[in-house]
């Protein structure tokens, strides 16, 4: 016996971010024009500021939105923001990675103008929670000079390990990831300013909305950093193994059991963030031998997904499940192609 089982949100449904903030221009956007203007020259050259690698133990959620209206509007154009969101969103995969400690990092060299603590660290769909004033939570703020910042939101309450006034190298660690502020799950939301002005660390160019193409020599991050960070539409942030039925809010808290040998059901399970509309999902186990044992193939999704879980499985037959190596194969299939694969593999 199979089954199949989904559970998704919106995009305009996550609540990830920092509030509103600042606007990303004051100038009427427009589309971008080649050639691409460099950054300013008193610019920081922004490394990753979280100890994590994207695409292994990290994903970035959310970008800046660039639409000056009601709209939402990448960088690249896509819809990989939200209302007026004000920074880049790192999210880590789940509460137990939050636990083990994942640390916030300078992005550049500076000395640490402001900070706050004391925020708890609580998801803001639970009732009675009340953020106003506090959308960052607990957060540091890092002057480059010359007009520049980087704030760092959502730390971990008590894990702050810098002051004001302490001057900062670029790597060194702030505090660590939490759940404080305006959010619902653990991630690192980054701010970046000049003069008082949000910008976009990959397109700082004032007075441009979006490109749906390269822009190559406008961003702000340094060489290594813009490599990791190359625009995505859609990744994989949990996949695996269960033994039953899993839920959005098991996934989240992390330390789903992986079956063993003597389970009654095998589970295979991904949670995908970043998805479009029209994405075609599928979600396949495969037993040692290479047959399918279940199998899930959805219609093209209705509109983008912030996040999308998908799970198959099936029940253990009367023989028992069979020795060797069972593998978890999902595929996101976009205009004919394969936009996103990842495969997990468990041994019996």
């Amino acid at each position: 016996m199979t089954f199949a089982r989904c559970a998704a949100l919106s995009v305009l449904a996550l609540l990830a971010g920092c509030g509103r903030g600042t606007p990303a221009a004051t100038e009427p956007l427009q589309k971008l024009a080649s050639p691409v203007t460099p950054p300013p020259a008193d610019a920081p050259k922004l490394a990753l500021p979280i100890a994590c690698q994207i695409g292994v133990s990290c994903e970035l959620q959310n970008y800046l939105d660039r639409d000056p209206g009601p709209g939402v509007q990448d960088y690249r154009c896509g819809e990989r923001t939200y209302e007026a969101h004000g920074g880049i969103d790192f999210r880590i995969p789940d509460m137990a990675a939050q636990r083990a400690g994942v640390a916030v990092l300078a992005a550049a060299p500076g000395t640490i103008s402001r900070l706050r603590d004391g925020v708890e660290d609580i998801s803001v769909r639970t009732a009675g929670v009340d953020v106003s004033n506090r959308e960052c939570g607990n957060g540091v703020v890092v002057d480059h000079g010359a007009g520049w910042e980087t704030q760092y939101c959502h730390l971990a309450r008590g894990s702050i390990i810098v002051r004001a006034g302490d001057r900062v190298a670029t790597g060194q660690p702030l505090a660590k990831v939490g759940l404080s502020g305006n959010t619902e799950y653990p991630h690192l939301h980054l701010t970046v300013r000049h003069n008082g002005v949000t910008i976009d660390p990959f397109a700082p160019t004032p007075g441009v909305a979006c490109d749906p193409g390269t822009v190559a020599g406008s961003s702000l991050w340094d060489r290594a950093t813009g490599e990791s960070l190359r625009y995505q539409t859609g990744a994989v942030l949990n996949g695996g193994f269960a033994t039953g039925p899993v839920s959005p809010e098991a996934v989240e808290a992390g330390g789903v059991l992986a079956p063993t040998a003597d389970s009654a059901m095998v589970i295979a399970y991904v949670r995908a963030i970043g998805l479009r509309r029209d994405d075609i999902q599928e979600l396949t186990l495969m037993g040692p031998d290479g047959k399918v044992l279940a199998q899930s193939r959805l219609p093209p999704l209705d509109r983008d997904k912030a996040q999308y879980l998908l799970y198959v499985g099936k029940k253990r037959p009367a023989s028992g499940w069979s020795k060797g190596s069972y593998t978890t194969r999902y595929t996101v299939s976009r205009e004919g192609a394969a936009a996103v694969q990842r495969e997990y593999r468990m041994v019996f």
